[in-house]
């Protein structure tokens, strides 16, 4: 029973990272449009919830660098390899606050959903600040602000609204109790 289980979480992580390498392609017909929804923040974000902090960390990880080199987006430097700390953050966090609080439901994806993100784009700003100072250039507060929050908000009410609806209704049909996410 113990190998089903694996091998149906890791079939449910290529799924999310195949919606990472997919979801960009709707919204990126207008690339102002699909910066602002962050569509490869939410499978990282349901990878972690329900797969467990392993594999939220690795599909966070390699889903912007393998999307770089399969279709040159986003670019690798210092994009992709920004955002694969950031997202590897999301995927790491969510789960392990999630695993750790006391109690399940709709407060529990929502607590470990706001430190997932706040994290992330913690991670995200290091990164950047890492990245750029390598090649001499710098990161600004004010770059910060608008890359991680200001051109955002529509992905983060998005993230908000869809991320604890989907939990909650995947809960009620008992596909997935509350839960599910490995410690």
């Amino acid at each position: 029973m113990r190998s089903q289980h694996k091998t149906y979480t890791l079939v449910l992580a290529a799924l999310f990272l195949a919606l990472c390498l997919v979801l960009p392609m709707v919204t990126g017909g207008i690339p102002a449009i699909g910066n602002m929804l962050l569509p490869m923040h939410i499978p990282v974000l349901f990878c972690g919830l329900l797969c467990g902090w392993q594999y939220g960390l690795a599909v966070g990880f390699a889903a912007p660098l393998l999307r770089s080199v399969l279709f040159g987006m986003p670019p690798m430097y210092p994009v992709a390899l920004a955002m694969a700390f950031e997202l590897a953050a999301y995927g790491l966090i969510i789960a392990l606050v999630y695993a750790r609080l006391p109690r399940r439901g709709v407060g529990a994806v929502y607590g470990a959903l706001l430190a997932a993100m706040v994290g992330g784009r913690l991670v995200w700003g290091l990164a950047e600040i890492l990245l750029l100072g390598l090649a001499g250039n710098a990161f600004t507060v004010q770059a910060f602000l608008s890359g991680a929050l200001l051109s955002a908000v529509p992905g983060i009410l998005l993230q908000l609204v869809l991320i604890p609806g989907v939990m909650a209704a995947l809960d009620r049909t008992g596909v997935v109790p509350f839960g599910a996410a490995q410690g």
